[in-house]
């Protein structure tokens, strides 16, 4: 990893912690001006992109799941079983129905996850990033170690950084550290050796900022950074479903059933003196016979309605056998921000508490007073102006600075909250 320049990605981070401001820059070949587009190239290249996992569908791990039922395989060895005994027609019916069985549900899945493939690939996330000396939006794909990062309310941290300048800067460390409270930041070096709650000097992937805004130079992304070491380690294969267990319990007794008749029938007819090899071949017989060919086919079919039903009403089925799953539930109890919802807020109206204040200088005075860059501040203001209502007069928020110095505003990026004209 480049992020350290020799030193394991695992520790840069840490490392950087305890560093001053110079050091680190030199650690990571970077400087104030932030890297060159050519150099963000390069180091792209060499370290890749910034994502924890690449998410693309393979028609292999999708068809081997379907081969994992084990109905699937008892009915393959009744197949075998067919085609020993010189039924090659019943072996060829069970060998179609095997065929429609994987191959319904194996077209349903892999459609499924390119269509989630399709929908992940249309989320786009970006950072203001200085390049070539400029702040511009750049998505955090495409973020590199010793990129210099600008922070400001509302921003999910887009890798491992270690702070270059803070302003009442605070970060919501939850989902890497369990800690409820905001962990305020600052630029003072840490203490040595310190644990990842105590890294005050950095900011770490996947925590939000609560309040104040810096700037940051990154250390670490993708897997080595602390918030993918984790997600890394959570990662395991996907547990079986109720469905699934009941469907492998169904299999295995009714092996059990076929393994006590064909014995039975085999003793019995060897005891009353048939010929072996035909007693062997008749309980052969009777075991293919008690073995449901079409419930694979029928079970397939079900589901796949239900994804298509689900599919009417803009739901995504990824695995077939969750659907069972699903209509088992009785009551669903879910997260509603970011989940049901699109996770951002928006601008509606602004609403005065008096007949004193009227609505446009209500909505001028919140724009001019906050921290948040918008994406319609501009036109709003121009709006504002146009009514009589005066921008210097109002609050000292970043965004009346800009406007006051008449300086552009800054890119927008696609993590922050933004009020929408409604």
């Amino acid at each position: 990893m480049l992020a350290a320049a020799g030193t394991p990605a695992a520790d840069a981070l840490r490392t950087a912690a305890t560093q001053d401001i110079d050091t680190v820059l030199a650690t990571v070949r970077s400087h104030a001006n932030g890297l060159t587009s050519g150099e963000a190239a390069a180091r792209l290249a060499e370290t890749g992109a910034n994502v924890l996992r690449v998410h693309r569908a393979r028609p292999w791990p999708v068809l081997g799941r379907q081969l994992k039922s084990p109905i699937l395989i008892l009915l393959f060895v009744t197949a075998g079983v067919s085609l020993f005994l010189g039924e090659s027609a019943n072996a060829i019916i069970i060998g179609v129905i095997l065929v429609a069985s994987v191959g319904l549900g194996f077209v349903n899945e892999f459609r499924a996850e390119r269509a989630a493939d399709a929908l992940h690939d249309q989320l786009r996330h970006t950072a203001v990033v200085v390049r070539d000396g400029i702040p511009s939006d750049v998505d955090v794909s495409e973020i590199v170690a010793g990129d210099i990062v600008h922070l400001s309310v509302g921003e999910v941290i887009p890798a491992d950084m270690r702070l270059l300048s803070a302003r009442n800067l605070s970060c919501d460390e939850g989902i890497v550290t369990g800690e409820s409270f905001p962990a305020a930041k600052s630029m003072a070096p840490a203490e040595a050796d310190p644990e990842i709650g105590a890294l005050t000097s950095c900011v770490l992937m996947g925590t939000v900022v609560q309040s104040g805004s810096g700037a940051a130079v990154v250390m670490a992304t993708g897997a080595d950074t602390e918030f993918g070491k984790i997600a890394i380690g959570l990662s395991a294969q996907q547990p079986q479903t109720e469905f699934q267990r009941g469907l492998g319990r169904f299999s295995v007794l009714l092996l059990e059933v076929a393994l006590i008749l064909c014995t039975a029938i085999f003793v019995a007819n060897v005891l009353l003196q048939r010929p072996v090899l035909d007693s062997l071949l008749f309980s052969l017989a009777i075991a293919v016979g008690i073995t449901p060919q079409l419930l694979p086919a029928i079970v397939s079919a079900s589901l796949a309605t239900g994804s298509r039903e689900l599919a009417e009403r803009r739901v995504l089925v990824k695995r077939l056998v969750c659907i069972e799953d699903l209509g088992d539930m009785d009551i669903l109890v879910t997260d509603k921000t970011g989940t049901l919802t699109e996770g951002r807020i928006s601008f509606t109206t602004a609403l005065p508490v008096g007949p004193a204040a009227a609505a446009d200088r209500v909505l001028l005075l919140g724009l001019l007073s906050t921290e948040t860059d918008y994406q319609n501040d501009r036109d709003r203001l121009s709006e504002c102006a146009r009514k009589g209502h005066r921008p210097e007069r109002a609050g000292r928020g970043p965004l009346a600075r800009r406007a006051s110095a008449g300086s552009p505003p800054r890119p927008v990026s696609a993590n922050r909250h933004r009020a929408v004209r409604p």
